[in-house]
């Protein structure tokens, strides 16, 4: 399988690294609180959080992930469940050296521009219908302006986005975290910058926001 087929797949483990890739258990939601280093993992060098009065949500996707759009809803319902106690993140994914960091960076700016709009929240579900259903290429300016426009958003007004400096950076912020947070499946969501979970853990994307619910409330029991 090469590194793109990997990417397009649930499990987007580093085949380079000689990550061994093991199987979904679709479905499989325990009954017991999910633990260390099986539903979850503790981040060998747990990350400062942006947010000091919520706990934060970091999720780290990629809009040409099948799996990344089955999250979408769900962790949309459960953003708002949690609306007051947990700041949700949005890292569109970067996988630096791949065959598609081109695409992925295209993605990322793409994203980027939508958030500096206030855009996200309407659009973030029509992007992956898009790219998904429609199998719409929105990997350049050209065709990134055009579906923009076509969704009511004024064009000279998203390209300068789109161009901004202010994107270019968060688009180079992005690839650095994904190494730094030791991203190796998409989606993956990262509580409070030191649990991390993604479906081969949690047991598939419908299990992942029980997985969230428990380590949420272990964090603010610590007292965050």
């Amino acid at each position: 399988m090469n590194s793109k087929s990997l990417l397009r797949s649930t499990v987007l483990l580093a085949i380079a690294a000689g990550i061994a890739v093991s199987p979904l258990q679709a479905g499989a939601v325990s009954h017991q609180p999910p633990s260390e280093g099986t539903q979850f993992v503790k981040l060998d060098h747990p990350q400062p959080v942006r947010e000091s009065v919520r706990t934060e949500a970091a999720e780290f996707f990629w809009y040409d992930c099948s799996h990344s759009q089955q999250l979408e809803e769900p962790l949309q319902a459960w953003a708002q469940k949690h609306r007051a106690d947990v700041a949700l993140r949005r890292v569109p994914a970067i996988w630096p050296g791949s065959p598609d960091e081109g695409a992925q960076r295209g993605h990322a700016r793409l994203y980027y521009a939508l958030e500096r709009l206030g855009l996200v929240e309407r659009l973030q579900s029509s992007v992956f219908r898009s790219v998904h259903t429609d199998q719409t290429d929105l990997t350049t300016e050209a065709t990134a302006t055009d579906w923009a426009v076509r969704h009511g958003v004024d064009a000279q007004l998203f390209g300068r986005t789109y161009r901004s400096d202010e994107v270019a950076r968060s688009v180079d912020e992005a690839a650095v975290e994904f190494v730094r947070y030791g991203v190796n499946e998409l989606p993956t969501v990262v509580v409070q910058g030191e649990y991390r979970t993604s479906p081969s853990k949690a047991g598939g994307v419908e299990a992942m926001p029980e997985v969230l619910d428990y380590l949420v409330q272990q964090e603010q029991l610590r007292g965050h």
